[in-house]
């Protein structure tokens, strides 16, 4: 059991150091230990279990699910070629940012022009990054700003333009509401990273 939960530290390790770019965990609660650990897990446990939030999510995740049966079936029908992975990613997409952020993405149904660069750029930026795990030059080049590490530089930054901007749009919505929030920890910046760790998860 001890071998075992080394290797399992040695793997996740490896994974947030290669993801680093792309979701910077930081004091995330991914990464810390002890009551630090504690302290945000009671905090995101509150933010995700209360009964109104559990109730809207699974209308989003079902009128999602829906949308996203629907598209299959049209593409089955048509018997046209369908990328199902990319389908997941914008069904994750879509229920994700509706859920965190009060915002429709709507990248299955396509007609959002920003939301689908966004969709884009976001695939891009975990494929990129993915590849670091077979290339060993990949610090090298990310050092000086090369080949596909300049590509991932140019995505990630795109994507935290969008994901920011949400959230500052989302702020001046709820600035006036009487929520109760821990300032300290529900940072844009927390925000952004914990928004991107459950879509990469």
């Amino acid at each position: 059991m001890l071998f075992r939960r080394s290797d399992d530290r040695i793997s996740l390790l490896c994974f947030l150091f290669v993801y680093v770019d792309l979701v910077d965990f930081g004091d995330g609660i991914f990464t810390v230990d002890g009551d630090k650990w504690r302290h945000l897990w009671k905090l995101a446990s509150f933010e995700f279990s209360t009964r109104n939030l559990h109730n809207f999510s699974s209308v989003v995740f079902m009128s999602n699910g829906v949308k996203l049966a629907k598209n299959i079936s049209l593409l089955a029908a048509a018997d046209e070629t369908m990328n199902l992975q990319a389908l997941l990613l914008k069904f994750t997409l879509d229920s994700i940012f509706k859920v965190g952020f009060g915002f429709d993405l709507d990248t299955l149904s396509g007609l959002d022009e920003a939301s689908n660069r966004f969709m884009k750029v976001f695939d891009e930026s975990n494929s990129l990054t993915f590849w670091r795990f077979v290339d060993l030059l990949w610090k090298v080049k990310r050092y000086f700003s090369i080949g596909p590490e300049a590509e991932l530089k140019k995505t990630i930054r795109m994507v935290d333009e969008f994901v920011h901007e949400l959230i500052r749009n989302k702020r001046e919505q709820m600035k006036d509401t009487n929520l109760h929030r821990d300032k300290e920890d529900m940072t844009d910046k927390y925000l952004r990273d914990i928004t991107l760790s459950f879509v990469i998860a």
